[in-house]
């Protein structure tokens, strides 16, 4: 299938694209798993096509807030230097993450812009300025939310956030035992990987399917090399370097146009 819409038929379409069955390619199906894996892991890291944007969420439990309350202060001795010491907090206020996200950019504000009284300068403002909005300029509103907005920023702040994507774990770097309550959500923005299983569609991507094909070339080439110099039945010999060098060259070609032309820009994945 020229157009592999599954796992099996891009390993086919891998093996067909390096002669079989016309000649033998002489890696096994373990093998063969293990460099699509290698390929599909290098597209999410960096092609933009193996990502989306998400916005995720998440209820906070009493056993996450209590769990954050017993932040310890830890010390540490250096021991080439006894005269210097290391302080620092040890955070155990998290949250879990599905291992399948890959940064997160940021974690929407605790602040509740939904709940207007009759008191709040946003309700006076839509209440006094736009009552009509065919004789009243939107602009001074809009100017005057940012400007609010802004204040906002300034006098309440962000919640510092810190993540690693080999941890699953989101730290949020606040007073969990006022600044939540067990059953509030936290609504996170952030990239998360494909899953091929349900997007069949990665599985027939143009680069990926070279890639993919190059890993395998190599790892054919690498499988020869055990038997380099040896001559097979029928006086053919073949060259194990050459063929390593080759897929060595593609998959260096490939990585650079991927880092080049479909890699996601870093600040538009970090907050």
């Amino acid at each position: 299938m020229a157009n592999p819409n599954s796992r099996a038929n891009l390993k086919e379409y891998c093996l067909r694209t390096l002669g079989k069955p016309v000649i033998e390619i002489n890696v096994d199906d373990d093998q063969v798993d293990d460099r699509i894996d290698e390929a599909l892991q290098y597209f999410a890291q960096y092609h933009y096509d193996g990502v989306e944007r998400m916005y995720l969420k998440h209820q906070i439990t009493q056993a996450e807030i209590d769990r954050a309350a017993t932040n310890t202060t830890t010390t540490a001795t250096d021991k080439a230097d006894n005269s210097i010491t290391a302080n620092w907090l040890e955070g155990k206020g998290f949250i879990p993450v599905p291992d399948s996200v890959l940064s997160v950019v940021k974690i929407f504000d605790f602040t509740d812009k939904a709940n207007l009284n009759l008191f709040d300068v946003r309700y006076q403002l839509r209440l006094n300025d736009l009552y009509d909005f065919s004789s009243t300029s939107i602009l001074h509103y809009q100017m005057t939310m940012q400007h609010l907005d802004f204040l906002d920023h300034i006098l309440v702040g962000e919640k510092p956030i810190r993540f690693n994507q080999h941890m699953n774990r989101l730290y949020i770097e606040m007073d969990w035992g006022n600044d939540v309550t067990a059953g509030e959500f936290i609504i996170i923005e952030c990239y998360r990987k494909l899953d091929p299983t349900d997007m069949t569609d990665i599985y027939n991507d143009m680069w990926l399917k070279k890639y993919a094909t190059a890993k395998v070339k190599y790892q054919w080439g690498e499988n020869l090399s055990k038997f380099q110099g040896i001559q097979l039945p029928g006086g053919v010999t073949l060259d194990a370097q050459q063929i390593k060098q080759e897929a060595q060259e593609e998959i260096q070609r490939l990585e650079e146009e991927s880092r080049l032309n479909f890699e996601m820009p870093v600040m538009d994945m970090i907050g």
